[in-house]
């Protein structure tokens, strides 16, 4: 059965075909969640809501995307809502304190798994975590971060650079990286 049929026929409420679609995308969409809660019960949580709400909202899509690409930005939006709501208190940095690094020539070592880079970036400050997040791991550009944090595309842009520094940083002190 083609995709495009599973999700017509979810559209019409089919049970076996969102028990099939779930199935299809349930496991993909739980490593997205995780990546942003670090909590495989919160992601277990977030997961299902995502799908109740990609199953509620189906109509609206319109296949311009894949339909994996619209569920991961429910999954994304449903991750960050739930940190939200719990109110995950952070420390607002001090702009005139921080030093904006530059993009050098740096490469991670050839030794360098994937975990040990998603780690450090967990380790970034909130502010930049979700936009290096984004940018680096899902792939998003300016813009599209921009409204899904609802930040102005130039201050996306400040905690790209910003955090990419960090990122930097961090990876340097775990001797991942290499260069200036």
């Amino acid at each position: 059965m083609f995709q495009i049929d599973i999700i017509e026929q979810c559209k019409n409420n089919d049970r076996r075909a969102q028990m099939a679609l779930y199935k299809q995308y349930c496991q993909a969409m739980f490593y997205v969640a995780m990546r942003y809660l670090k909590n495989e019960d919160d992601a277990e949580d977030v997961l299902q809501e995502s799908f109740i709400k990609a199953f509620q909202k189906i109509h609206q899509f319109k296949g311009e995307v894949s339909f994996g690409a619209w569920l991961k930005k429910i999954v994304i939006h449903k991750s960050i809502d739930f940190i939200k709501a719990k109110q995950l208190k952070t420390v607002e940095l001090q702009e005139s304190y921080m030093q904006v690094v530059e993009d050098g020539d740096w490469s991670v070592e050839d030794g360098v798994r994937v975990k040990q880079v998603l780690q450090a970036i967990s380790d970034l400050p909130v502010k930049y975590r979700f936009v290096v997040q984004l940018f680096l791991v899902e792939g998003y550009d300016h813009g599209e971060i921009s409204n899904i944090l609802k930040i102005t595309p130039t201050a996306c842009r400040t905690r790209l650079l910003r955090g990419k520094g960090q990122l930097k940083e961090l990876l340097k002190k775990k001797k991942y990286v290499t260069g200036s």
